[in-house]
């Protein structure tokens, strides 16, 4: 079983940064895709980014990209959401999600479906 613990949520002024950190307790942390979903009130939860096993590709929602960086440090099962430039519209709650595709040849998931794993999420909360 596989407990995920984010935190570093706040609230800041468009144009902030804040930095997600997710904690992830259980076993084999680096066999997983770790991936970042928002939930804004009233509507649907939406991919923000997502890692692979390894770090080393990552792919963003397009309403983050150059903005968001994710990054994870398998030695502290970590993974990390860097939020630059943020905005009004990043206001959500903020899940990090594990799954684990196995031998797939596709390494990172944008769909909230196939990750098994979440944590209780963190508040972002962006004035202007």
């Amino acid at each position: 079983q596989v407990q995920l613990v984010e935190s570093g949520g706040g609230s800041v002024r468009a144009g902030g940064s804040l930095r997600l950190s997710c904690a992830s307790a259980g076993p084999n942390f680096s066999n997983y895709c770790m991936g970042w979903f928002r939930q804004a009130p009233g509507k649907v939860r939406e991919f923000v980014a997502t890692i692979d096993w390894s770090g080393g590709v990552t792919y963003y929602a397009d309403s983050v990209k150059g903005r968001f960086t994710i990054s994870r440090d398998n030695a502290k099962n970590t993974v990390y959401l860097q939020m630059n430039s943020l905005r009004p519209d990043d206001t959500a709650v903020y899940y990090c999600a594990a799954t684990d595709l196995g031998s797939s040849i596709v390494v990172i998931s944008d769909n909230p479906d196939e990750y098994v794993y979440w944590g209780q999420g963190t508040q972002v909360t962006v004035s202007s």
